[in-house]
């Protein structure tokens, strides 16, 4: 099952539309569609690939699709190589990288550094464009310095970083926090809003007086009280205090709870589960909750996560955990049979065909 909605046809730009709409040649202004992936994020452009094509096999069109693959290598001195097997010269390249690739070791610093070279390899090739798409971006929650510590904002850092490579714009889905839109100033960043995935994903439960929609902490506020509205459920906020760093505990949980059976929990990711341990404890032990539904756009598959969502499943009556493939999914948590993934490749799809044709991507969405 992909992510989008019932209508794709009507935001996806087919060549013939665009020539009848513009009067211009079959071809974006921005030249050729090239869509290319470094190593790790190939799994994501193979199925973006695959859905373009039969987007456009659906009116019989046929508009040239480039795609370069796998476009890096090592030297046994670990050094990156990056090696473009064609001419890329004018070509509109969406170029894809799994920052966080749980399979291949966590290398976050090594995928970011072949995502920066792969893009300055084709700038030097005379790429016309170059947009990095990233279904998971990393460093986002060093988005500013913890308080009383002498932190860097890597966030921003990161941003330079892109921009000197060479890099033109950037797609992301759901990062951590909006606030680092502010750190690429120069450069077109599409956050990709999973909203409409959410309320497609849990629409069984709209209207029912029984239902809550939690946040687990005020970061997720703003999205859960827009779900809630589209859900006509009612919503509480979870209160959060880190002693620590990767450490947190649950001090409150503010909202109505009463005739409430069941809760819906939404985040932007599952790190180590931890937090969300001590909420859905405290929802069923404490506020009623006798069943516990879950979103996350990311799961990092770090180690003990999955053990604790198994507790969870099997103490406190979580029924499902939905995810999507935003980061390579491990079989240690595709095997549990209440965890389901949910493909990023029609967003992914739609987003890019917008792009390529300079329209609004948030046609691909429900606006909010």
């Amino acid at each position: 099952m992909g992510l989008i909605h019932a209508d794709s046809e009507r935001s996806f730009i087919f060549p013939e539309q665009y020539l009848e709409e513009r009067s211009l040649r079959l071809e974006s202004k921005q030249g050729p569609l090239l869509i290319a992936s470094c190593t790790s994020g190939t799994y994501m452009a193979e199925q973006v690939v695959k859905e373009y094509g039969q987007m456009l096999a659906r009116t019989g069109e046929s508009e040239q699709l480039l795609f370069l693959k796998d476009v890096d290598r090592d030297f046994t001195d670990t050094e990156t190589l990056v090696r473009l097997e064609q001419h890329v010269g004018g070509g509109d390249v969406f170029l894809f990288q799994s920052l966080l690739a749980p399979d291949e070791g966590y290398q976050v610093n090594n995928n970011y550094l072949k995502l920066l070279i792969a893009a300055r390899a084709f700038r030097e090739h005379g790429a016309h464009r170059i947009t990095a798409v990233l279904p998971y971006l990393t460093y986002t929650r060093q988005d500013k310095p913890t308080k009383f510590q002498r932190e860097p904002t890597t966030a921003k850092l990161m941003a330079d970083l892109a921009r000197t490579a060479g890099i033109d714009r950037v797609i992301a889905w759901n990062p951590h926090s909006t606030q680092i839109h502010g750190f690429y100033a120069d450069l077109p960043v599409n956050m990709l809003d999973p909203l409409t995935h959410f309320n497609e994903e849990f629409a069984e439960f709209r209207g029912r007086d029984d239902v809550i929609a939690v946040a687990p902490d005020a970061g997720a506020t703003k999205l859960i009280l827009h779900f809630s509205r589209e859900m006509d459920v009612n919503s509480a906020i979870a209160s959060k205090h880190r002693p620590q760093a990767e450490q947190a505990t649950i001090t409150d949980i503010i909202g109505d709870f009463r005739g409430k059976k069941t809760a819906i929990v939404l985040d932007d990711m599952v790190a180590s589960a931890k937090t969300v341990v001590e909420l859905i404890r405290e929802l069923v032990e404490h506020k009623g909750i006798q069943e516990v539904y879950m979103a996350a756009s990311h799961n990092l598959c770090l180690p003990g996560t999955r053990e604790r969502l198994e507790m969870l499943h099997r103490d406190y009556n979580l029924k499902r955990l939905v995810v999507t493939n935003s980061i390579p999914q491990t079989d240690e948590f595709t095997s549990l049979p209440f965890f389901e993934v949910r493909s990023l490749a029609p967003v992914f799809c739609h987003t890019i065909n917008r792009v390529h044709y300079d329209r609004s991507v948030s046609e691909v969405f429900r606006q909010r």
